[in-house]
């Protein structure tokens, strides 16, 4: 089968390398792909955003099967416009994907179907906002409506930091339109724990669960970034924890989301929060989670592409979604400077991977055979292992055979996770 898969990151990356495994696949195309990717993937410029040129693309290539990752492309329709060219994808279309594209559809749906969550309301004026906030209670959480490349929400600790954000997103239009509407939630406390999962609209089929590191600098400090590192499994995540969410959030979600007639099949990533009064729901994402994908992946030990067609063919049910026992960790390896300013063009010294250990390129270009980098994210060093502990440690491994001028990386990605489970 030739398979097409859109996006350009380090998620992109992880997916494709699983999908090169299945025995069914014959070639891979990638849409634009990246300088890494290449290796894995044949590369074509064609923006993740371009859903015309995506449709043409695969329509010229006879395409048998799409992957569509990125969350842009989803919310825009793409897997809308190659179904109605005869092409099956695995991604929900528009009208499920606005599950992550609108949090206020998304927060409008847990109070609808009683999906527990954080106490919210939703304002459309600044003013009106910032008058409610007066008379609230610290810290508080200010959140874009619509997609903000993971970087729309504000966590303000008293009232001159949130209307600083209120005007910011509002008035400012930092995220765009994005900020049109906003989200004033109640700050929930406890672990925070990432579990993606395959749903066709019938069943729910949770993925291992895993651990973000969001803050730029060790002990969790500095800005919020894109993700600098993943641990799978999350230890705070026990099989009970994991039956509550599957009663009250996977499958109510699931049902919900039918009853709207936005039946969901794809990726529907559950971000969590464990606090003193139970599982509650942060957000929604319509696709795989980057990083999370890079620690949940190399666990799979199924066919990743079986997995995806059963998912848009409604069969679930009957195939097989196994996972190994063990652990991952995924170390990103970014620009110094990231996430503002950081310089970039410098080349990429990459050694031979082992059994078990996996580099996913996230921001770097092809420049006359070099591997140059060309992001924030650069990479992302990742392995698998019988035991947690020995799966960040072999990470670290790797991460310190790969070479770039100003490379940065956290040095307690997972250290939280190995405290846990003490």
């Amino acid at each position: 089968m030739k398979v097409l898969v859109i996006g350009s990151g380090g998620r992109e990356h992880a997916v494709i390398k699983a999908l090169k495994k299945s025995p069914k696949v014959e070639k891979i195309y990638a849409l634009p792909g990246n300088g890494g990717i290449a290796a894995d993937a044949e590369c074509y410029p064609v923006k993740a955003t371009d859903i015309d040129g995506i449709a043409a693309f695969a329509k010229n290539h006879t395409i048998d099967f799409a992957v569509v990752t990125p969350d842009d492309p989803l919310v825009l329709g793409c897997v809308d416009q190659l179904e109605e060219l005869g092409i099956p994808c695995f991604g929900p279309r528009a009208n499920a994907a606005i599950i992550e594209g609108s949090k206020v559809f998304s927060k409008n749906l847990m109070k609808k179907y009683g999906i527990p969550t954080a106490e919210s309301e939703t304002f459309t004026n600044a003013e009106d906002a910032i008058a409610y906030l007066k008379k609230g209670s610290f810290p508080a959480v200010i959140k874009a409506d619509g997609l903000a490349l993971g970087k729309g929400v504000i966590i303000a600790q008293n009232f001159d930091e949130a209307e600083a954000g209120v005007r910011e997103i509002m008035c400012d239009k930092v995220f765009g339109a994005s900020g049109n509407r906003i989200l004033v939630e109640e700050f929930l406390t406890g672990p925070e724990v990432s579990v993606l999962s395959f749903t066709d609209g019938k069943t729910v089929v949770p993925m291992v669960s895993s651990m973000d590191h969001k803050r730029a600098l060790d002990g969790d400090l500095g800005l919020n970034t894109g993700g600098m590192g993943t641990v799978a499994p999350n230890p705070y995540y026990t099989e009970e924890i994991a039956k509550q969410c599957m009663e009250t959030i996977f499958l109510p979600t699931m049902h919900a989301m039918n009853a709207e007639g936005r039946t969901f099949q794809g990726c529907l990533y559950f971000g969590l929060m464990l606090t003193p009064k139970g599982p509650k729901v942060i957000e929604y994402n319509c696709r795989f989670g980057d990083p999370e994908t890079q620690v949940v992946l190399p666990l799979l030990e199924s066919d990743l592409l079986e997995i995806m067609q059963a998912v848009r063919n409604g069969t679930l049910s009957e195939t097989e979604v196994r996972f190994g026992k063990g652990a991952a960790c995924c170390v990103v390896l970014a620009s110094e400077g990231y996430p503002k300013h950081y310089e970039s063009g410098f080349e990429i010294s990459l050694p031979n991977v082992c059994e078990h250990e996996y580099i996913y390129i996230a921001g770097a270009k092809d420049a006359d055979g070099k591997l140059l980098t060309s992001g924030g994210r650069v990479l992302g060093a990742a392995a698998a292992a019988d035991t947690l502990q020995q799966a960040v440690s072999n990470a670290y491994a790797l991460a310190n055979r790969i070479h770039f001028e100003n490379a940065y990386m956290r040095k307690d990605i997972g250290k939280r996770a190995l405290a846990a489970m003490k």
